[in-house]
């Protein structure tokens, strides 16, 4: 590969990620970003403090963007804290 690809914006596969970003998350991908236990989010989820839950079949899946978007992704209080 020769410098000026390099330069116009292609990368090598080598150096390329390799992960995927999936627009949907299961609650364990969900608990794992925000840092959380997996009950947690459980409870905030049947509380309604999580935006972009989806149910497929038996199965919660959230929406990505929505979950690092919210105020659950912005060290908000905890749980069973209360507002003044």
């Amino acid at each position: 590969m020769s410098h000026d690809t390099w330069q116009r914006g292609v990368v090598p596969s080598e150096v390329a990620p390799t992960s995927e970003v999936h627009e949907f998350l299961t609650v364990e991908e969900g608990a794992a970003l925000l840092r959380v236990n997996r009950k947690t989010l459980y409870e905030a989820i049947r509380l309604g403090q999580v935006p972009g839950v989806v149910r497929v079949g038996k199965a919660l899946r959230i929406r990505r963007a929505a979950l690092v978007g919210s105020s659950m992704g912005q060290g908000g209080p905890a749980l069973k804290e209360t507002h003044p």
